[in-house]
């Protein structure tokens, strides 16, 4: 992966209420500080010195010190009641992510001069938040022992990853959609609001740009790595250089254009024109950019290609976009699936998308031509796709949406790819997530989802839905896929 996302350091700020001794916020810090070095990497967390304690001036001065240590996101830990006003403060000065968590009572042997009422202190600190109009996030169960704090920062780690990367974040796009194809289609006054930019281009820049790339000196060097990643599966070897040139085009506009932004991701359009125009079909360069850290969604989806950064970021590994696209065939179902799964036909269904998902995301690999794109072009100009059965294992769906009156809607679904032989083209895979069915008619369909939606591969819905609320949808906006027996609205009752 390329450095196109930052690193988190939590900067652990311990506050005091003057009537309650100030030795049980020092002591529960120093015991979280140690509790997280031996369970996670120690270098993400940053210990304070300075303690809040009722004081303004400390707010100010622990402040200073966690900038100084090059902290970008905030825990807030109450290792008593707390000061609710400094604390609250302390959070709507800090430019960054900032969490709350406080200290459970350690023993009963010691609930007379050692208790800290940090479960109280909590609510007050979550008022004032409300009164401040501060954003902070919140765990569930947000008081806790050394060990549950460290594991709720832990825990906050890729949301503040996710929120500190959006506002770094431009999104280039070249193209407006493909005719007859609205469905990507959405306001970008979304993006604004979530501090993502956003340059749109035309594809006579970006022709012109890789046209200005041909007999680039790099062109060999891109080519010698796609031949070591494609292998026995480079089927189109004649098509190589084209890519590769496209490759750099690419690259080379995200790192001319990014501006005054540290991260990029890409959307491109790559039909009708793309291919009679280019020559080829880009769907192997954005695999091969998604895999190094750089999304690249195809139909110009301006959403589609930020949620994919959104789970790159969160879970730290590639991701993919593919379209939920058609029902798998009975006889697949009953033949490969029906008794040796735990799902019924309606869970199931095949993602699918030309040839763009990673080639370290699929059990197997071959470049080839993109068969819908030949049946009405020469097939030449179609070659460029990364065709293969798409990894089994578990995977989230999820998408971040705007709708057509600007309004923001997610979803998130945990899932799994079968290991079922998917017996047709492109980069595919057998999906399974329980109540699909429902959730496919009653919320993707309901709620005017388009048909891509992202894919992280991995169980990781606790920590998108939670990275959905930190930037601002509430439990209405954001859909799942609900257990039987609990029903969507407007769904039959009967």
């Amino acid at each position: 992966m390329t450095n196109n996302m930052p690193q988190v350091k939590i900067g652990l700020i311990a506050v005091s209420r003057d009537c309650f001794p100030a030795e049980l916020s020092l002591t529960r810090r120093k015991a979280l500080v140690e509790a997280y070095a031996r369970k996670y990497d120690a270098a993400d967390l940053y210990e304070c010195p300075v303690l809040i304690n009722e004081s303004e001036i400390d707010m100010v001065n622990s402040l200073a010190d966690v900038k100084a240590a090059g902290c970008n996101a905030l825990c807030v830990y109450l290792g008593n009641f707390g000061p609710e006003i400094a604390e609250t403060m302390l959070a709507k000065s800090f430019d960054g992510p900032v969490m709350f968590c406080a200290a459970a009572e350690e023993s009963q042997d010691n609930l007379m001069g050692g208790r800290g009422d940090a479960y109280c202190g909590m609510l007050n600190a979550s008022y004032n938040l409300h009164l401040r109009n501060v954003k902070a996030y919140i765990p569930d169960e947000p008081v806790g022992d050394a060990e549950d704090c460290a594991d709720m920062i832990h825990d906050f780690l890729p949301i503040a990853r996710v929120a500190i990367a959006l506002k770094d974040l431009k999104i280039i796009s070249f193209g407006p959609r493909p005719l007859n194809f609205l469905a990507c289609n959405a306001p970008i006054k979304q993006l604004y609001n979530l501090d993502v930019e956003i340059e749109e281009n035309s594809e006579l820049d970006l022709y012109e740009s890789f046209l200005k790339h041909e007999g680039d000196a790099r062109i060999a060097e891109v080519v010698a790595d796609m031949e070591a990643e494609l292998g026995e599966g480079n089927k189109r070897p004649a098509v190589l250089p084209k890519l590769a040139q496209y490759e750099l085009t690419l690259k080379d506009w995200a790192e001319a254009h990014k501006g005054s932004r540290k991260y990029v991701t890409l959307t491109t359009k790559c039909w009708p024109a793309f291919q009679t125009m280019f020559g080829f079909v880009p769907c192997y360069v954005n695999s091969r950019l998604t895999g190094q850290g750089i999304p690249v969604s195809c139909e110009v989806d301006i959403y589609g290609t930020l949620s994919e950064y959104i789970g790159q970021v969160a879970t730290q590994d590639i991701v993919t976009l593919l379209d939920i696209n058609n029902s798998v065939p009975k006889d697949m179902f009953k033949e490969s699936i029906d008794g040796k799964f735990d799902y019924k036909f309606s869970d199931t269904f095949m993602g699918f998308h030309c040839g763009n998902t990673c080639s370290k995301k699929l059990a197997f690999h071959e470049m080839k031509y993109q068969l819908i794109m030949a049946r009405a072009l020469p097939e030449e100009v179609t070659n460029g796709t990364l065709e293969g059965d798409i990894v089994p294992g578990d995977i989230t769906f999820y998408r971040l949406q705007s709708t057509a009156d600007a309004k923001l809607f997610a979803y998130v679904a945990e899932g799994e790819v079968l290991p079922v032989p998917t017996r047709s083209f492109g980069g595919i895979g057998v999906f399974a997530i329980p109540e699909m069915g429902r959730f496919y008619r009653h919320w993707l369909i309901a709620k005017g989802f388009p048909h891509h939606g992202a894919v992280a591969f991995g169980h990781y819905g606790k920590v998108l839905y939670e990275v959905f609320k930190y930037l601002g949808l509430t439990d209405a906006q954001i859909g799942f896929n609900r257990p039987a027996g609990d029903r969507f609205e407007g769904e039959n009752p009967f």
